[in-house]
């Protein structure tokens, strides 16, 4: 185990690649699959209710004044990253495929992550109430913005999203967070306290979301409905653009010379993209039959994003100098 945690493999990352492995053989279906949506549901409401009773209302405010940061949050998921997109389209399409170049442009237009890049923050040490608002804002903006980008991009007739996006992060992200610092007053120093406890929903949140998404890629036949050397060469793509995401986002913290909290916000927020909001905006505008394949870059560029983003941010909680 000694040798595992000197290349920064721990007892976590095993875990994570051991609810890759369950997601994978055992997904879960039917009863248990419902009752799995649920207890993620409730585990990220609990996480964000912890946020808000930890975090006092002046770093939340100077969170979401931070304009520089948001800014080039904001300027990474919905320019740079489409940027990158048609770059890896033209170059990769015709081996890739209609569908799957279709899906990778949708990736690139898609917003930020919510829970697991602010939990990834968290455990870094980093900004959080920065990273709560950037994560927020980045999706209650891609519920409209996602869909127009996709139309412009490719051309594609379709609808708008539908208002379940925006609901969901209010009642799941933004409702608890505000009841936290509501009750901070009478809870906060419990909280405070008792950081095992953050620490614990922190990485079961992510354990959750790994099963869950890696088993609904299971149920729904993604990964048999692509052929070995397609998928292959899907997995290959979606890794480069994340390396080249992540590297022009650690190029923007040094060049702007933000202080390392803000780095690990603009590095988490900006370097992720969101399979819960990827999923219903993609039932909205693409036919059903096409989905399954279209969702496929969506679905490895978030699994493998949450097997990096964890062992980056579990080094860096370790040594928050790296």
């Amino acid at each position: 185990m000694q040798a595992l945690k000197r290349i920064g493999i721990d007892t976590y990352m095993l875990l994570l690649v051991g609810m890759v492995l369950l997601g994978v053989f055992l997904p879960a279906r039917g009863m248990a699959a419902e009752a799995l949506r649920g207890a993620t549901f409730w585990a990220v409401t609990l996480l964000f209710f912890l946020y808000g009773a930890k975090l006092d209302a002046a770093s939340v405010r100077a969170g979401l004044l931070n304009l520089r940061l948001q800014g080039l949050t904001f300027g990474a998921t919905y320019a740079l990253f489409p940027v990158l997109g048609i770059a890896l389209a033209a170059l990769f399409g015709g081996v890739l495929g209609p569908e799957l170049t279709l899906g990778l442009l949708f990736l690139a237009v898609l917003p930020s992550t919510v829970q697991s890049s602010i939990a990834f923050t968290s455990i870094a040490g980093g900004n959080v109430p920065a990273a709560i608002c950037a994560a927020s804002l980045s999706n209650l903006v891609g519920v409209v913005l996602t869909p127009l980008l996709v139309t412009h991009l490719l051309h594609h007739d379709g609808g708008g999203a539908s208002l379940d996006a925006i609901q969901k992060i209010a009642v799941q992200i933004l409702l608890p967070f505000v009841a936290g610092q509501l009750l901070r007053r009478w809870i906060g120093g419990f909280v405070q306290r008792h950081r095992l406890l953050t620490m614990t929903v922190d990485r079961g949140s992510i354990l959750l979301i790994v099963y869950s998404a890696f088993g609904a890629g299971t149920v729904a036949g993604i990964w048999s409905a692509i052929p070995l050397p397609g998928l292959v060469l899907c997995f290959l793509v979606t890794a480069l653009l994340l390396a080249l995401v992540m590297g022009a986002m650690l190029g923007a913290g040094r060049l702007f010379r933000l202080p390392p909290q803000d780095r690990a916000v603009l590095f988490f927020c900006g370097s992720t993209k969101s399979l819960a909001s990827g999923l219903p905006i993609a039932t909205a505008i693409f036919p059903a039959a096409a989905v399954g394949a279209i969702v496929l870059p969506v679905m490895v560029y978030h699994m493998t994003q949450l097997l990096v983003c964890s062992a980056i941010a579990q080094r860096l909680a370790r040594n928050p100098r790296a």
